[in-house]
């Protein structure tokens, strides 16, 4: 939706099917899912169920494994 001066701020709306893949944030990144349902699990152990309405913020650097289990939908921004 907009991307400013070398991509940042960006922000934009995703929308993925269900599957399973790694996942590397590069910078702090804010998202409100806004349809569907996943589940994120860090490197670290950090477990986040992600449904209709959830907002989470993801800090650079956020390394780990996200699995899509129901078609999902988010709006974000990258800072």
């Amino acid at each position: 939706m907009h991307k400013g001066p070398n991509n940042q701020p960006e922000s934009g709306i995703w929308v993925c099917t269900p599957g399973r893949w790694r996942l590397s944030i590069p910078r702090d990144e804010l998202c409100h899912f806004v349809a569907g349902r996943a589940t994120y699990r860090s490197d670290v152990g950090e477990v986040i169920e992600v449904s209709r309405g959830s907002v989470v913020m993801f800090h650079a650097d956020w390394t780990g494994e996200c699995t899509v289990h129901e078609t999902m939908r988010n709006v974000y921004m990258l800072a």
